[in-house]
């Protein structure tokens, strides 16, 4: 009966210090349903980096698409192609000289992996 005994407030013990690591070691537990902590407002200069705004205006593009990386996917220079517009897709082919006319979206999320996502607007062969 010793035995059981000491088993059992080892056992104890053991539940209640992997409990105390679970709280991130140490201090009191943070009630259920309480907000998490948030960091303060950053009063740091933005960097020249986050300051730049992104050109997102109408621009033209002149060359000869390729294929990319993925399947599907088409590339003019270093913009991803992405066309919307059903219509235009035919004129889109590997290999096809063309000019195209549209506006840069960095930041879109593609399953292309390469590039500049690039949405045309226009597309014409050369």
């Amino acid at each position: 009966m010793m035995i059981r005994r000491t088993t059992l407030l080892a056992a104890t013990a053991l539940a209640l210090s992997v409990a105390g690591c679970a709280n991130g070691g140490g201090g009191p537990a943070e009630p259920v349903g309480a907000p998490a902590p948030q960091a303060p407002a950053s009063s740091a200069v933005p960097t020249e980096e986050t300051s730049t705004p992104v050109d997102t205006s109408t621009r033209t593009i002149s060359g000869t698409i390729s294929a990319g990386v993925e399947p599907g996917c088409l590339m003019l220079d270093d913009n991803l192609l992405i066309i919307r517009d059903e219509k235009l897709r035919p004129a889109a082919k590997d290999g096809a000289s063309v000019t195209v006319t549209g506006r840069s979206q960095p930041g879109t999320m593609t399953t292309c992996m390469q590039g500049t996502p690039f949405v045309v607007t226009s597309i014409r062969a050369n």
